[in-house]
């Protein structure tokens, strides 16, 4: 009976964020409807109205639905990320305020970065502000009433949120699913990954701790519509990559990802059928494009084999006319694997190798084989893949030196040989300094940062410390940077592998693919 429960009426309210499907949102609603199928819920998108409209429609939304509890999901928090964003193109206007000559260029940067701060801290007090503003509504109606906050930037900041948050609000580090059974019953949170803001202090090394063991089936669309209107904003077009989850978990170890923390090393395969019966829903309301949303979608090698069953299996089932993409590791590929990735509408393949050099590779503990890399690349050309192929670079990352350099690009080169240069977009990002992470310890173990370091605090100097672009070539990577900017904007990342052969030329594709067991590991 629902009067056993604690909680009757749940609001899901997804802060603004880039327009992206909210598949966690829809997730939770759906795990909790299927345990608890009398309590009401509702989806409340902020990416789904302008931004005069956030506040005036949450309390709209409250008022007229009077939840027991609102459900928060926070994505983005960290704006100082080396693309386009919001604030324009921030690894630019960080690198013209450290690095240029032109004293225009640096008032420039100067000016767009003090932008970027401002644009930073009022994102902040405003989401912050929307929970304190929710939260004091629904208790005019519930005065017991209680706020969960959870998501992908909550889960990294967890430990610098709970200042900034109403006295009591739950926040959630990783997966809410159990958090939210036991919040629906009213039973004790202390085996969560969760802490209470202002009443609890988070137990030491709380991201780490392994999530609990969850069985996903198929979500249900139907219901999902009933408690969302806004859905079809998404969903009427066909612009939008509609996200489908296949596993959860990610086993390895890179030195700068936060994603093996945050989902543990444990990897949780969702049953296929389960997974094809919720891209059929989809697909019957007309979605065409799929992102599954998966840290890795093919971990290790060890998941080829469902792999391939998922993707036959979306052949059998009639979706032959769709498009997806997915984050996957390029050194887990076999002939026929290729074969059905561009057989059933693979549209984009992203190479996150960071770097070009074996030796560096293996010192940022990311377990890629450069060589089998190229190899799974010429699978998927002989398969009769072409489309995009974006290849992440970050430089300057731990030991680089002038011969690795030499040796990313000359990687790069055989890359542009196998898909054809015109295909092979290579992203320059420069490695982010991630809370948690093996690179944290790195840099707080050599001195970068030291215990009193608050990763949520934006300066120009605690910036040039989130991105990881130190000396001695540091100055050097900001100068080619700059002149790529210069030279060709529309196509940076290729004018920077260009500048960079011409500085410094090319190595032998051999040496590249070799990894000499010597000089600084992360650890």
């Amino acid at each position: 009976m629902a009067s056993n429960l604690k909680i009757q009426k749940i609001l899901y309210v997804r802060l603004p964020c880039n327009p992206i499907f909210p598949i966690g949102v829809v997730y939770l609603a759906d795990h909790v409807h299927k345990l608890f199928p009398q309590v009401e819920q509702r989806i409340f998108d902020m990416g789904t109205f302008p931004p005069l409209d956030f506040r005036r429609r949450m309390l709209e939304q409250i008022d007229q639905f009077q939840p027991d509890l609102l459900v928060f999901s926070w994505r983005d928090i960290q704006v100082y990320a080396p693309v386009n964003g919001r604030a324009g193109n921030l690894l630019q206007h960080s690198f013209e305020f450290f690095y240029a000559r032109n004293p225009l260029k640096k008032l420039r940067g100067s000016l767009n970065s003090l932008r970027l701060v401002l644009a930073y801290y009022g994102e902040i007090w405003r989401n912050t502000r929307l929970v304190w503003q929710g939260l004091r509504r629904a208790r005019r109606y519930k005065p017991h009433a209680e706020a969960v906050l959870g998501g992908g930037a909550v889960s990294v900041f967890y430990e610098q949120l709970g200042r900034y948050l109403p006295k009591g609000t739950i926040i959630s580090v990783g997966e809410g699913e159990t958090l939210l059974e036991k919040v629906i019953q009213g039973q004790s949170l202390a085996a969560e990954r969760c802490y209470r803001a202002k009443l609890e202090q988070p137990r030491p090394g709380l991201i780490h701790e392994p999530p609990q063991p969850l069985q996903k089936t198929a979500c249900d669309y139907t219901y999902i519509t009933a408690i969302w209107p806004e859905i079809d904003y998404y969903l009427e077009g066909g612009d939008f990559y509609i996200g489908v989850q296949t596993k959860r978990g990610c086993p390895h170890n890179c030195c700068y990802c936060i994603y093996t923390v945050i989902e543990g090393k444990q990897v949780r395969l969702n049953p296929v059928d389960e997974v094809i019966r919720e891209m059929m829903q989809l697909y019957e309301r007309g979605v065409r494009n799929f992102w599954f949303t998966d840290a890795q979608f093919i971990p290790a090698r060890r998941y080829i084999e469902d792999a391939v069953e998922l993707l036959q299996k979306i052949l059998d089932a009639g979706m032959t006319d769709i498009r997806w993409a997915a984050y996957i590791r390029a050194d887990n590929l076999t002939p026929k694997l290729a074969e059905l990735m561009v057989k059933t509408g693979m549209s984009y393949f992203e190479i996150g190798i960071t770097s070009g050099s074996q030796e560096l590779v293996r010192k940022m503990r990311m377990g890629y084989n450069l060589r089998t890399v190229l190899e799974s690349c010429r699978y998927l050309k002989q398969a009769g893949f072409d489309d995009l192929v974006s290849v992440n670079y970050s430089f300057n990352v731990i030991d680089e030196r002038p011969e690795t350099i030499r040796q990313t690009v000359r990687y790069h080169r055989e890359l542009e040989a196998i898909f054809g240069r015109d295909k092979v977009e290579p992203a320059i990002f420069f490695i982010g300094l991630q809370p948690h992470t093996h690179l944290e310890d790195f840099a707080r173990k050599i001195g970068v940062i030291d215990d009193r370091f608050n990763p949520m605090h934006m300066t120009p100097w605690t910036a040039r410390k989130l991105l990881w672009n130190p000396e001695p070539l540091g100055s050097f990577f900001g100068e080619v940077c700059l002149e790529a900017w210069d030279r060709n904007p529309h196509d940076f990342g290729r004018e920077v592998m260009d500048i960079l052969e011409r500085r410094l030329g090319l190595a032998e594709l051999e040496e590249a693919l070799s990894a000499p067991l010597t000089g600084v590991y992360v650890s």
